[in-house]
């Protein structure tokens, strides 16, 4: 029987610990490898070519929404599973829309993710009960309403996402730019181009922004 081959990304190391001791238990899955910050999850899962990766979103240099749609552009035979102690309606249709095959939350017991992950290798999509209950509910009222569901018109690009995380975590526009190989230039575009967006005009307003909506963890951003 051919294992369903499995990547871990999150940035806690107990985390990864666990997780690769409750799935190593399974006989049909095989951890093929493991990450702790999202960049180095995409440059690793591009080469691994695994069948499911299992995400968390709060990661440093890249979070696991813009990592996930990373990997599903790159690597669209990879399916993306989220883990995450975040269970806000805007990231889970985020990252739905980035192309995850499902949404838990870390409260979740091991077979419910061990079942989440045989059923996203299938090409099913796989929610948290309370999570698949509340979008159940938003379908139902856009339908009563004779409204198509609510998308967002503000999301910020790739580029952009990853702009606001570096800032967030205090990285100076030279550092930035020669983070993501652009010019310092360009930097301050996507940076003000973020800033319009969210109506956010200082950097402590983006790293608040930034830690409320779970893409950086609080003990990266602010030091006040």
């Amino acid at each position: 029987m051919q294992k369903i081959r499995v990547f871990l990304a999150d940035d806690h190391t107990v985390v990864r610990q666990g997780l690769r001791a409750l799935l190593s238990a399974e006989g049909d899955i095989d951890i093929v490898g493991e990450a702790g910050d999202g960049r180095t999850a995409v440059q690793m899962v591009r080469r691994l070519e695994p069948d499911v990766v299992v995400m968390d979103i709060a990661m440093p240099q890249l979070n696991g929404l813009e990592a996930t749609r990373q990997i599903t552009h790159s690597v669209p035979s990879t399916k993306v599973l989220v883990l995450s102690s975040y269970a806000d309606d805007d990231y889970v249709q985020q990252l739905t829309e980035a192309g995850a095959a499902g949404y838990l939350i870390k409260q979740t017991a091991g077979n419910e993710l061990l079942k989440a992950i045989r059923e996203a290798h299938r090409g099913n999509a796989y929610f948290s009960p309370s999570i698949a209950k509340r979008l159940r509910d938003q379908c139902r009222e856009a339908f009563a309403s004779g409204q198509p569901a609510r998308r967002r018109t503000d999301h910020l690009t790739t580029r952009e996402a990853e702009v606001l995380q570096l800032i967030a975590e205090g990285r100076a526009n030279k550092q930035i730019a020669a983070e993501l190989c652009i010019s310092i230039k360009t930097v301050e575009k996507h940076r003000q181009q973020v800033m319009n967006k969210l109506g956010i005009h200082d950097v402590a307003g983006l790293t608040r922004h930034a830690i409320a909506k779970g893409i950086i963890e609080s003990n990266t951003g602010l030091r006040a």
